[in-house]
């Protein structure tokens, strides 16, 4: 089967390989001309422009996004569209909100063109260990598609599927991304406390390697957590500063708007949000405030 795919950094790039070794066609766009270049070297077909990678797909066409969310994704649509005909389907495998997938659904279907929102997990390693894909759009347009979903998957029926109409795909990955902010907190957390107990000389990687085999806390986030520490236990030389791509935000705005009660996934959105603030404010002002009432000692920078 054949595939566009547009945008070949490191998760675009490792799904196109691992479609090829599966026997499928991957026509694959990128603005950076060495990165296609490479891309082609590899086994793959370059294209050196949008209307090169849509001239050399068969109809119906199937386009795979890969660009960040948001305005970049609207324009590639808006870009493709007179090039392509009905028929054909836009696949978004980023990280969309999925209140955008579903205004592109309804634009694009009165046009005569299907829309696919794949929420895509795994990363750099997708291209080992296959990809978890949360599919939103119309059940015979992501039926047609299912040779691409099952090539890029763990296995042909596990860790994908269709979860519901246009939107639903970027929904579940929302919270999909949002529970994982509360599962890697609560690692965080626990490995932090076991390292400030210093009189039990507590070895973390060790402990992490326990961990992995017969507890209930084992997961695939812990097996990186381990290999992690293995390669640098005392964190050396890394900074604290914890960036997000913007879905846990969503996941609390979506708590909120439903009533849901979400504390842990909450908190650690705030944790990253706070790592991210150098000579911390409102902690100064705690400090402040505790001197004023209680003549609680300050500490002075320097």
């Amino acid at each position: 089967m054949q595939l566009g795919l547009i945008g070949l950094g490191k998760m675009g790039g490792n799904m196109a390989e691992r479609l090829r070794l599966a026997g499928h066609t991957v026509v694959g766009y990128d603005r950076s001309a060495d990165v296609v270049k490479k891309f082609a070297e590899s086994g793959n077909v370059g294209a050196d422009s949008l209307e090169d990678m849509v001239s050399k797909l068969k109809g119906p066409r199937a386009v795979w996004i890969m660009v960040p969310a948001g305005k970049p994704v609207d324009d590639t649509i808006a870009t493709l569209m007179p090039m392509m005909e009905k028929g054909d389907t836009f696949i978004d495998g980023g990280n969309s909100n999925y209140k955008d997938s579903q205004r592109r659904y309804a634009e694009l279907k009165p046009k005569g063109f299907n829309f696919v929102d794949c929420g895509t997990s795994g990363g750099i390693w997708g291209l080992k260990e296959g990809y978890s894909m949360m599919i939103g759009g119309d059940e015979d347009v992501v039926a047609r598609l299912n040779p691409i979903f099952e090539a890029l998957a763990p296995g042909k029926e596990k860790g994908w599927g269709r979860v519901g109409p246009a939107g639903a795909g970027h929904f579940v990955k929302m919270v999909h991304n949002g529970i994982e902010y509360g599962m890697m907190q609560s690692y965080a957390e626990g490995f932090s406390i076991m390292g400030q107990k210093e009189e039990l000389h507590l070895n973390l990687t060790q402990i992490s390697k326990i961990w992995q085999h017969g507890s209930v806390v084992r997961s695939w986030l812990l097996d990186l957590t381990a290999d992690a520490l293995e390669k640098n236990p005392t964190l050396e030389g890394m900074e604290a500063y914890v960036a997000d791509s913007g879905e846990g935000r969503w996941t609390v705005f979506e708590a909120i708007d439903l009533n849901v009660s979400a504390p842990v996934i909450t908190e650690s959105l705030i944790r990253r949000i706070r790592s991210r603030e150098t000579n911390n404010f409102t902690d100064r002002m705690i400090a402040i405030m505790r001197n004023e009432f209680g003549g609680h000692a300050i500490k002075k920078e320097g």
